[in-house]
């Protein structure tokens, strides 16, 4: 019969077993906490690199701290507000007119021009911002496409037309336009082109006209005048102005205005600019 041997050399035999299994455990232990450890620290520098690149669109996206950035990169001039200034513009024609800036109706003769010798003065109150654009539709009166007045009475004739005005800045009193020879002009009615019909007792068979239609837009500020010609400055004794005109105190820059012949046109747009 076999002997089985006693503890103390059973202990003995088992030990180096066991002391490898541990060893081998602790080493696959190790491993797994290195493991650990790499993949936490690198978990930790990926959540840090994503914090950074958060931080770093916050700050591009905050104007207090890219003062200096947008100093350096940004070239573009600060936007003015132009200001806004109030103006008068005194009027007086003979027979009628309507006054425009920038295309806007800030007044018209308080006469109507079908009255018997309609010559006053207007005075028309506006807000602008220089540059601007005044436009004046000014008219002698006709009764009809012939160009002539009191038809068929004993003083039948020709009219005549004659306009002046002067731009004022009322902050300071000064008078920053007149009518001169450096205004626009169109004459869209001219009658009678044959003078030698002025007495005759159907003026309307007889006498001719020409009448030339216009954009509606002439009184705006961006039309396009460069094909008008300029005005034609004309005298007082000319236009023998009367009722009203020598109730304004003209400025030497204002003079009477209007077409190229006083008695043919009839009706006549101006324009000027005023910076």
């Amino acid at each position: 019969m076999r002997q089985l041997p006693n503890q103390a050399s059973w202990r003995a035999a088992l030990f180096p077993f066991v002391f490898v299994g541990l060893v081998t455990a602790c080493g696959t232990s190790s491993d797994n906490v290195a493991d650990t450890t790499d993949d936490g620290a690198s978990s930790t520098v990926a959540t840090a690199q994503t914090s950074i690149g958060t931080a770093q669109t916050t700050v591009t996206a905050d104007p207090e701290s890219t003062d200096e950035d947008s100093a350096s990169t940004d070239t573009s001039e600060p936007t003015q507000i132009a200001a806004v200034s109030t103006f008068s513009i005194e009027v007086w024609a003979d027979n009628w007119m309507a006054v425009y800036v920038d295309g806007v109706l800030i007044g018209e003769d308080s006469v109507p021009i079908t009255t018997e010798r309609s010559f006053n003065a207007e005075v028309f109150t506006f807000e602008a911002t220089y540059p601007f654009t005044v436009a004046i539709e000014a008219k002698d009166f006709k009764e009809t496409d012939s160009g002539l007045e009191y038809i068929g009475e004993a003083n039948q004739q020709m009219g005549d037309g004659g306009i002046i005005a002067q731009v004022i800045d009322t902050s300071t009193a000064e008078v920053v336009a007149g009518t001169d020879s450096d205004w626009k002009a169109l004459v869209v009615h001219q009658a009678p082109l044959n003078t030698d019909c002025e007495h005759d007792a159907n003026p309307d068979a007889t006498c001719e006209s020409l009448i030339i239609e216009t954009s509606s837009d002439w009184a705006s500020a961006g039309f396009d005048d460069s094909d008008w010609t300029n005005a034609s400055v004309w005298g007082a004794a000319d236009v023998g102005p009367k009722d009203g005109y020598d109730e304004i105190s003209w400025d030497p820059s204002a003079q009477l205005i209007w077409g190229t012949d006083l008695r043919v046109d009839n009706t006549i747009l101006l324009r000027t600019t005023i910076s």
